[in-house]
């Protein structure tokens, strides 16, 4: 049988602690006899031990925890000249339900109210827009929503962007909508950190780079389907920021560092924390981007 180390080697007396270990739960006393891999290390060390105590009770009490853990995971071990089941490429149903018991470990931590049932596995959330405090009076004061939803655990994220304020001119510049990595609104958009990039690659490749947005009469009006963030599991967007730019994103091709990070976007106009909604909102924004959709199908035709 394999051995590992013991993680009380950090205790100033290894022979006290496995002494009262053993007191506490008397089956160790058993598996020690039996040859329990850990046995002879403390044999080894206990010669050398001192007669300090182990401590306080919590450190104690993490120390038969830690050991307990060691001791399942040494029996789980296959012993020496025991042939070990051939192994097999995991199937991708295995893959998936190993993806759905993180999730759910994730939810269940972080966001327990968000996969419920009496949603049928739809997770809505909603990001309310106020303009940045620290623009100037002539800057466009934009409000409205941005909406996602997503099909508990591996549907795609979709998205609303219902907004306004813009200038009523429609000759101007698409605005870049980005999501940032902080919930942070303490100082205005200015503290929502730079573009969310669990992944350390470079614009336009970060989860939240929704790319731009043409205004007209001065109203945003899109619905994206098929986007690259989540609401689940460890990069989850849920808790962050979506910030709205003065200026169109460059898309990478600026030939600068600013254009790898941030698509030289420019100031930030408004921005919104991501949170937990209902499917209200989404069921009520939802017609009139689906209908500016249908006219816009059928002026092409």
């Amino acid at each position: 049988m394999k051995t590992f180390p013991c993680p009380c080697c950090l205790q100033p007396s290894p022979a006290l602690c496995f002494q009262a270990l053993t007191q506490a739960h008397p089956s160790l006393q058993q598996l020690g006899a039996e040859g329990w891999p850990h046995r002879a290390w403390w044999e080894q060390r206990r010669g050398a031990a001192t007669e300090a105590s182990c401590g306080d009770r919590e450190r104690l009490g993490v120390a038969r925890m830690l050991l307990l853990l060691s001791l399942l995971a040494g029996l789980a071990l296959p012993a020496p000249g025991i042939a070990a089941e051939e192994e097999t490429e995991p199937s991708r149903e295995t893959l998936q339900d190993i993806q759905k018991k993180v999730n759910d470990l994730w939810q269940n931590l972080l966001y327990p109210l968000t996969a419920g049932n009496e949603t049928g596995g739809m997770t809505y959330a909603a990001c309310e827009m106020q303009p940045s405090p620290k623009l100037d009076a002539e800057k466009p004061q934009v409000t409205g929503q941005v909406l996602f939803r997503q099909h508990y655990p591996q549907g795609r994220l979709e998205a609303i962007f219902h907004l306004e304020g813009f200038p009523l001119n429609d000759d101007q510049p698409g605005r870049a909508i980005h999501v940032h990595e902080l919930g942070d609104l303490s100082s205005g958009c200015d503290s929502t950190g730079g573009h969310y990039n669990p992944f350390r690659v470079n614009h336009p490749r970060h989860p939240g780079d929704f790319g731009n947005f043409s205004p007209k009469d001065g109203k945003i009006r899109k619905f994206k389907p098929n986007l690259f963030a989540t609401l689940f599991g460890p990069y989850s967007i849920l808790g962050r920021s979506v910030v709205i730019h003065e200026q169109e994103d460059d898309m990478g091709k600026g030939n600068n560092k600013a254009s790898l990070e941030n698509g030289n976007a420019g100031k930030r106009l408004a921005c919104c924390v991501i949170g937990v909604c209902s499917g209200s909102l989404w069921e009520e924004k939802l017609p009139e981007v689906a209908d500016k959709k249908k006219r816009l199908l059928r002026t092409r035709l």
